[in-house]
């Protein structure tokens, strides 16, 4: 227990300090004692409860998240994006400009970047602006070519960003996925497709999308993926996917028959990457990203409140 005068004596430092807005030495000279000594007064405030400080404000919350999420999944950073009132539309792309500014802020010195493809990566181009990257190249990690939803491949967007940046990229002419394991062998083994698959496993940065094959699946929207598929992938333990590769929940590459019809990088190749920043949204893909994140395959996560949050939870 602290006595009156001491009690007295905190209250009236922490006044000065907190309302009068004095700096430590000017206190220490006008009470006449030394300033760690008003050091020491101001963290005791704080200790016994005599000052409380509060952050008023909305990434307050958000920021909590972030440093949780961090610490618990071991990322170099998380970016945690407020969502109240917004639409699904909304939230991407207001993830997809928290990526854009992450992304143009950590560029420098960096040759050469990786994209998969998806409806957030989308977001994640429309919403970066218009730069000079001169001596960078977009590289597409997947095979970018069909008939549905042009607007999201991995080529598009990759030459859409290469237009923003004022660089160069590459083309990965194949589907994400192909009809038999021996058109796949022919087509990875023409000069032009592996040239671009060596180019994308040797990219400095990478931007990706996380799916989950069974709700709200891009895939199952173009076709790639039927009923029985789906049922397959639930049979062997599929949790998620990068890039069209799917994963189980402790994040190893799963052993079944589509991850072997894929024109694009190997999971495992995607953890050489030196940088690679995951851009998710919605709670449907929690434990997908918690499998993505037990794999080791991200570095970075740009999310929303709602997705976080849940990942937290016990």
């Amino acid at each position: 227990m602290i006595d009156w005068e001491e009690r007295r004596q905190i209250v009236k430092v922490s006044k000065l300090y907190y309302f009068d807005g004095q700096t430590q030495a000017e206190i220490a000279k006008k009470i006449g004692v030394s300033r760690p000594v008003i050091s020491k007064l101001l963290n005791k405030a704080r200790d016994i409860g005599i000052v409380e400080i509060y952050i008023k404000d909305e990434s307050a919350h958000t920021v909590e998240l972030e440093h949780r999420l961090e610490k618990k999944y071991n990322l170099k950073e998380a970016i945690v994006i407020p969502t109240a009132d917004m639409t699904k539309e909304m939230v991407k792309q207001a993830l997809g400009k928290a990526a854009s500014v992450y992304v143009s802020k950590n560029l420098q010195g960096i040759k050469s970047l990786g994209l998969s493809w998806g409806s957030t990566l989308s977001k994640f181009v429309q919403e970066y602006p218009y730069e000079q990257h001169r001596e960078l190249k977009i590289i597409p990690l997947v095979g970018g070519m069909g008939r549905k939803l042009v607007e999201i491949h991995s080529n598009l967007l990759a030459y859409q960003l290469a237009q923003k940046m004022n660089s160069n990229c590459s083309y990965l002419y194949a589907p994400a996925m192909v009809g038999s394991y021996e058109l796949k062998q022919r087509l990875i083994q023409s000069e032009d497709i592996a040239m671009v698959l060596e180019e994308g496993r040797n990219v400095e940065m990478a931007v990706v999308g996380i799916g989950n094959p069974f709700e709200g699946s891009t895939m199952t929207t173009m076709d790639y993926l039927t009923e029985r598929d789906l049922e397959s992938l639930q049979d062997a333990g599929a949790a998620g996917d990068i890039g069209s590769r799917f994963f189980d929940a402790a994040g190893k590459q799963i052993q079944h028959p589509l991850n072997d019809l894929v024109i694009g990088l190997d999971l495992n190749e995607f953890k050489n990457i030196p940088e690679v920043i995951g851009i998710v949204e919605g709670t449907h893909k929690a434990d997908s990203v918690k499998a993505a994140l037990s794999g080791g395959y991200l570095d970075v996560l740009v999310i929303d409140d709602a997705t976080a949050e849940l990942m937290l939870q016990k």
